[in-house]
C-alpha cells in the first residue's frame, strides 16, 4: 500500500451535520432560560437565583435585552459556521458541482429549520417550567425570607 496515495473521502452526511450544528445553535440561542431551569432542576440553584439569572438577559419590562440578542447572534454564528464547515468538507470530496450546490442548500435549510425549531421548543418548554416550578419556588423563598425578617424584628 502506498501511503502517499490519496483515497476518496466519504461525502459528509447532511442530516448529521445539520443536527449537530442546529442543536448547538438552538441551545446557544436559548441558553439564558435553559441553563437556570436545568440548574434549578438538579437543585443547584434556588428559584430566586434562577429568575435573577434569566432576568439578566431581559429588559425591565420583560422584552428581549442585550444579553439575549448576543446569545441569538451566537446561535446564528454557530449555524453559519456549520454550513461553512459542511461546504469545506464537501469540497474535499469529489462530488459534481450540481450535487454540491443542492447539498449545500439542503444543509442550510435543514440547519435553519431545525435550529429555529429547537430554539422555539426549548423556549416554550423553559417558559412552562419557569411558570410551573421556578416562580412558585421563588415566591416561597421570598415568603420565608419575609417571615425570617419579621421574626428577627420581633426579637429586637
Amino acid at each position: 500500500m502506498n501511503k502517499g496515495a490519496s483515497t476518496p473521502q466519504e461525502d459528509p452526511n447532511i442530516i448529521k451535520w445539520a443536527l449537530k450544528f442546529a442543536s448547538s445553535a438552538g441551545i446557544a440561542g436559548i441558553l439564558c432560560c435553559v441553563a437556570p431551569a436545568v440548574l434549578f432542576m438538579f437543585g443547584l440553584m434556588g428559584g430566586i437565583y434562577a429568575i435573577s439569572f434569566a432576568d439578566f438577559f431581559y429588559a425591565e419590562d420583560g422584552s428581549i435585552g442585550l444579553g439575549s440578542w448576543i446569545l441569538r447572534g451566537l446561535a446564528v454564528v454557530i449555524g453559519l459556521f456549520g454550513v461553512y464547515m459542511f461546504r469545506k468538507k464537501q469540497n474535499q470530496c469529489s462530488i459534481n458541482p450540481k450535487r454540491k450546490k443542492k447539498n449545500l442548500i439542503l444543509m442550510t435549510i435543514i440547519t435553519i429549520v431545525l435550529g429555529v425549531g429547537i430554539f422555539l421548543s426549548l423556549e416554550k418548554l423553559s417558559s412552562w417550567y419557569f411558570n410551573k416550578y421556578i416562580v412558585p419556588a421563588q415566591q416561597e423563598e421570598f415568603r420565608k425570607m419575609d417571615q425570617n425578617k419579621k421574626q428577627t424584628l420581633i426579637y429586637y
